[in-house]
């Protein structure tokens, strides 16, 4: 089908929040409060650090501040991988944490095992399907880094499975798939506003107070206690927890480490029951390509296909604007793509596209910190990983908070920071001719560049 055509009728907002279901907004706060420990942002960052809070200390006085509704930014935007790693991969860890790999992969296996546990425990039902993740090779040389820790990954005892071409067919039945890997347990399905959505009822029915549509304007600390000013009133507790994701921070220090990347996705209309035959998908993995800008996809509980990534989009000078959510240049380029991978599906029409702003620093993945003499923490810079890294970052800021040193706060990821982006207007060129050179590695058989190799000899070792 012509991708115009396939696009003509698509909803112009994000699937998951486009929901009957979806609840109505809390309340604003209109006064000013004490609370034992403030937590800004109502993403996944801040209503896994309101809830584990509470977890931890039933008697806590917990206020959560969302400027907007619960899950509207990242959280209600993303292709819903609740994915093991806590490091953008085992790759990314073994570049930057080799000493500490083994802790890092067991740390987020349990990670997600917890996240499972508390879904059952507090009745969420966000479709949750750990069918885990096949990772496919679309080109010769992707089949090489697909295979190239295997060793390391038998050795870590991680559910792995090397598939050939005829076996990843038989996953998932494309003609453009030369090998995989299955990544059996470490990924789950789910859809990321109802779990919000779940962990938002949960966080009430512990007594937590959520607070939609009052945005914290600015923070004053007195020494003592910090001072959280919406435009309607305001909050001042002990503690605070930052989880505002890469929008303009509270904390200045910030707006050096993280910048802003646009991702983009569609949905179509539900496969019918021959169209899925066609397909294969028994055992409805996610799935992500090899290449540098690659493509992850999904089925969701009715059968739909999320189709999303390859082009992540910066724009020059950082700004984030509700324009961006949409760019239609992107959203032909990813129906072209998603027949191309799939030409059994050339009948299929897509419901939604959207975009959403990406938190990216230059490690890939989370860093974590400290300021106002240890009153206020923050995580940052998911690279859109989120989904389950966000929860051990929540249990991060609360260790850092409390004082005590724990397993999660000794490690070297937790305690060191990435490599700050340049000023504008020189951060901009930076990452446009970053973004082209990889580019070019995927139309040259996945080869670097000099740029690319300068920044990989420099530790950034941008790949996606």
């Amino acid at each position: 089908m012509d991708p115009l055509k396939a696009l003509a009728d698509a909803e112009r907002k994000p699937y998951w929040l486009d929901n009957p279901a979806r609840p109505e907004p809390q309340e604003r706060l209109t006064d000013h409060t004490a609370a034992d420990l403030a937590v800004v942002g109502g993403g996944f960052s801040g209503l896994w650090t309101a809830l584990m809070a509470k977890e931890r200390d039933p008697s806590l006085d917990v206020v959560l501040l969302e400027g907007r509704r619960i899950g509207w930014a990242a959280t209600g935007r993303n292709g819903g991988f609740c994915m093991a790693t806590l490091t953008h991969g085992l790759a990314n860890a073994l570049e930057r944490w080799p000493e500490d790999v083994g802790r890092l992969e067991r740390m987020g296996v349990a990670n997600l095992d917890e996240i499972e546990a508390t879904l059952e425990r507090h009745g969420i039902d966000c479709s949750f399907e750990r069918t885990g993740e096949l990772h496919v090779a679309t080109e010769p040389w992707q089949l090489d880094g697909l295979s190239e820790h295997l060793d390391l990954i038998t050795e870590l005892g991680l559910d792995y499975v090397p598939l050939d071409q005829r076996q990843v067919r038989a996953e998932v039945n494309s003609p453009t798939y030369l090998g995989g890997l299955w990544e059996r347990s470490g990924c789950a399905m789910l859809d990321p506003a109802r779990l919000a959505w779940g962990l938002r009822e949960a966080c009430l029915r512990l007594g937590v107070r959520v607070y939609e549509r009052s945005p914290v304007r600015s923070l004053r600390d007195d020494g003592v206690r910090i001072e959280l000013r919406t435009p309607l009133g305001g909050v001042t507790a002990p503690k605070v927890a930052l989880g505002t994701g890469v929008f303009p921070p509270l904390l200045r220090r910030l707006k050096h480490f993280v910048v802003p990347v646009y991702d983009y996705a569609l949905m179509t209309e539900p496969l019918s029951a021959d169209q899925l035959a066609a397909v294969g998908w028994h055992n409805r993995q996610g799935v992500g390509d090899s290449g540098n800008r690659f493509h992850y996809y999904r089925l969701t509980d009715d059968n739909r296909v999320l189709w999303g990534g390859y082009d992540a989009v910066y724009y020059n000078g950082g700004l984030v604007r509700p324009e961006y959510d949409q760019r239609d240049e992107t959203f032909e380029t990813l129906a072209q793509h998603f027949y191309d991978t799939f030409p059994q599906l050339d009948e299929v029409r897509f419901t939604h596209r959207w975009g959403g702003v990406i938190d990216t620093c230059s490690r890939f993945s989370a860093f974590y910190g400290q300021a106002h003499g240890g009153r206020l923490a923050y995580g940052v810079g998911y690279t859109g990983m989120g989904v389950g890294a966000t929860r051990f970052g929540a249990n991060v800021m609360l260790d850092l908070l409390s004082g005590e040193p724990t397993e999660r706060t000794e490690l070297r990821m937790v305690k060191e920071k990435p490599v700050p982006f340049p000023p504008e207007p020189v951060r901009s060129g930076v990452i446009q001719v970053t973004r082209w050179s990889i580019a070019q590695a995927d139309q040259h058989q996945g080869r670097r560049n000099l740029w690319l190799r300068a920044l990989d000899r420099m530790g950034l070792g941008f790949d996606s």
